[in-house]
């Protein structure tokens, strides 16, 4: 892209279009030429253009109607309209259909240098305005998103990145972490956070009727079909369709959603033709879809899809002082909700919540601040209004550097913990596990298996 701006020309006349090419390119400009209005709305499809300058006669549309379908389909691009037959009934009517500027041709260079340099800083200063307030909205939605540990920091870069982005991503983590609320910061911080935004549970949803609710079904396609239905891909048209859970999806509608997501068309149950949409597909799992491909359980061609861009959400047990922050904000919640007026917690209650390890994550957190207000009678937690599940834990250790010798354990024994350690530290996720451990992960299988301690699937 030059850094003077890029200009489609868009005319066939040789003496005002084939010449005015030649007369921009000499002056700096990146210059794009098609002959045609249907042509031009082709390329400003696929590519960035600072300002689009047209002849007032074209071939195939009048350029006012260009115009107005440049204003409706790419409102930041500034239209100008060119001839060498000015009238006022035109220059009028030009400017009615949204045109930036109305030139007249032959003009002096400087003249015309100056009007497509004040086109092309309108189009880039519309553009930082979306930018920054996609930016903006991203940083909002960082809101519903507390946490201050390195993890929770880098997790917020990566969302800031991607602002703009329609790229599908993959959320993966464990149940409780967040996943939904990522989903919906993404909706927030990309190009169209006035869409909708559609959430399905994929493990909520009976098998036999998955494919009716994803791509929706034409009346009289079964005996309650009584009328045509959207599915939730149609629904989410110009928005963002967010799939939890997708992991849990029969092979049968996976191969269909594969099709879907190739062909950006989908297929009402019982419908003769396919219906396209445009919609930003997030999906999200809490299982192992590694191991599910190489067992057949997942197709890997989907999987591929799906995982564009992979965010992992990090467990509550892994996010440090990130449990405290999000105890202080639950207590608040629950105070507002209970009229009561709980300050704090104390130091032996604000212990016991660091040293658990959440296994539910946030939401077991936010279950246990409840409770913890409902029993309270001070202006403090304390550690006995916590559950028991809590206040009892005792954290595990592998114990290495012990001095005792009848302390020290058989190297069985030390492998056995340090694996129920890990597993416990990944939530169970056996490739994350293996990777720890610098195994691959049919070792780490039969090492589960000498132990007794393959989790059930």
């Amino acid at each position: 892209m030059s850094d003077r701006g890029t200009v489609l020309l868009v005319g066939d006349s040789k003496r005002l279009s084939a010449q005015l090419q030649q007369v921009l390119e000499k002056r700096g400009f990146a210059v794009h030429r098609r002959p045609t209005a249907a042509l031009a709305l082709e390329f400003l499809a696929e590519h960035d253009v600072d300002v689009v300058a047209a002849e007032l006669e074209l071939p195939d549309l009048p350029a006012l109607e260009l115009c107005r379908r440049v204003r409706d389909a790419f409102p930041d691009v500034p239209p100008l309209v060119l001839t060498d037959r000015p009238t006022l009934d035109t220059s009028v009517a030009a400017l009615r259909a949204g045109a930036y500027d109305y030139l007249i041709w032959p003009l002096p260079m400087e003249a015309l240098a100056i009007s497509l340099d004040r086109a092309i800083q309108h189009h880039r200063l519309r553009t930082e305005i979306k930018r920054l307030r996609r930016r903006l909205a991203v940083r909002r939605s960082h809101a519903e998103i507390i946490g201050e540990s390195p993890a929770m920091r880098s997790l917020f870069d990566t969302l800031d990145r991607l602002s703009g982005s329609r790229a599908p991503v993959l959320v993966t983590g464990e149940t409780g972490t967040g996943k939904e609320l990522v989903a919906r910061a993404l909706h927030r911080g990309g190009p169209r956070p006035e869409g909708p935004f559609i959430a399905v549970n994929c493990a909520s949803i009976p098998d036999s009727l998955l494919e009716s609710e994803l791509f929706g079904h034409a009346r009289g396609a079964f005996t309650d079909a009584r009328s045509a239905r959207k599915g939730l891909f149609l629904q989410a048209d110009g928005g963002t369709l967010f799939l939890d859970e997708v992991g849990e999806l029969p092979l049968t509608v996976q191969a269909k959603l594969l099709r879907a997501l190739q062909d950006r068309r989908v297929r009402p149950v019982g419908a003769d033709e396919e219906v396209g949409f445009d919609a930003r597909l997030v999906a999200a799992t809490n299982r192992d879809l590694d191991a599910m491909v190489e067992e057949g359980r997942f197709r890997r061609d989907l999987y591929y899809r799906l995982n564009v861009i992979h965010l992992d959400l990090p467990p509550l047990r892994a996010r440090g002082g990130d449990v405290l922050l999000l105890a202080h904000c639950f207590l608040q919640r629950a105070c507002e909700h209970s009229a009561k007026e709980v300050e704090g917690f104390t130091e032996a209650a604000a212990r016991k919540l660091l040293e658990y390890q959440w296994p539910g994550n946030i939401r077991e957190l936010e279950n246990c601040i409840e409770r913890a207000v409902a029993f309270a009678r001070g202006d403090e937690i304390e550690a006995d209004d916590l559950p028991d599940r809590v206040r009892s834990y005792r954290p595990s250790h592998v114990l290495v550097a012990a001095e005792n010798p009848q302390e020290l354990v058989t190297l069985r024994t030390l492998e056995e913990r340090y694996l129920r350690r890990v597993l416990a530290a990944v939530g169970g996720n056996k490739t994350a596990a293996a990777r720890i451990l610098g195994v691959e992960r049919k070792t780490l299988y039969r090492k589960l298996q000498r132990y007794g301690m393959e989790p059930a699937d």
